[in-house]
């Protein structure tokens, strides 16, 4: 039987420092704050943000959480990929805002334009234009 898989529910970021990533991805990305909870047992604060209604990015903060590899490259998760429909568009409003982005590149495959940028732990964020 096979199962029945929807579509993706969300991406969770366990942040270093969990206020100056709330910054980033409500400010500089334009996430929208669904709800924010502290979880005392935990001591741990917990995001939910969203694209508009669209529940995406749970951000947790855990008292001293180890560094993980996160270029592109390393194992695991490999980045986190937002479409845009202009991707120079995007850049500019990030660059506005003090946030570096790679050059342009261009998908081999799809002709498609995409970039890189990084969140303030390094995770590697692609905008592609769709």
């Amino acid at each position: 039987m096979a199962i029945n898989i929807k579509g993706i529910h969300h991406v969770a970021i366990i942040c270093s420092d969990y206020r100056r990533s709330l910054t980033f991805y409500t400010e500089k990305l334009g996430l929208t704050l669904l709800a924010e909870n502290y979880r005392e047992a935990r001591d741990s604060y917990k995001a939910d943000l969203g694209i508009g209604d669209q529940y995406i990015v749970e951000l947790f903060s855990f008292p001293d959480p180890p560094a993980r590899p996160s270029r592109p490259e390393a194992q695991g998760l490999r980045h986190l990929a937002l479409a845009v429909s202009d991707i120079e568009e995007v850049i500019a409003s990030l660059i506005d805002k003090g946030v570096v982005c790679e050059a342009i590149r261009i998908d081999e495959f799809t002709g498609r334009k995409f970039t890189f940028t990084v969140d303030p732990d390094g995770l590697p964020i692609e905008f592609y234009e769709t």
